[in-house]
C-alpha cells in the first residue's frame, strides 16, 4: 500500500481516536487488536489486514470510506442523523445553530487563504 495513503489512514484514525477521548488502549480494546497494531497503523507504518480495518472503524464510529480515502460516505451521515434524532427540539436548534455558526466561521477563513 502507498506509503502516503497509509499516513493519511493513520492522520484520520488518530484524530477519530482523539475526537472521541480513547487512548490507543481503549481503542484496541474496543476493536479487538492489540495496542501496537493502533499504533503502527495511526504511524502509518504498516497497512492493517482488512478484518482489523473493519474492526478499527465499528469502534470508532466512521466508514471504511472515511478511513480509506478520506470520503464522507451515506453510512457516516447516517451515524451522525442518528445521534442528531435523540436531541429535543430545542437542543436540535441549538445544533443548527452551532452548524450555521461554524459554517459561517469555516467559509470566511477560506476566503481569507
Amino acid at each position: 500500500m502507498d506509503t502516503i495513503l497509509l499516513e493519511q489512514m493513520g492522520t484520520r484514525i488518530f484524530e477519530r481516536r482523539k475526537q472521541l477521548r480513547l487512548t490507543q488502549e481503549e481503542l484496541a480494546e474496543a476493536a479487538g487488536i492489540t495496542p501496537q497494531t493502533v499504533s503502527t497503523a495511526e504511524l502509518g507504518k504498516k497497512a492493517m489486514r482488512p478484518e482489523n480495518i473493519i474492526k478499527v472503524c465499528s469502534a470508532l464510529e466512521i466508514s471504511t470510506d472515511y478511513l480509506l480515502m478520506g470520503k464522507v460516505a451515506s453510512e457516516d451521515k447516517n451515524i451522525l442523523l442518528e445521534k442528531v434524532s435523540q436531541l429535543s427540539p430545542q437542543h436540535y436548534r441549538y445544533l443548527e445553530e452551532i452548524i450555521d455558526n461554524y459554517i459561517a466561521a469555516v467559509t470566511n477563513s477560506m476566503k481569507n487563504l
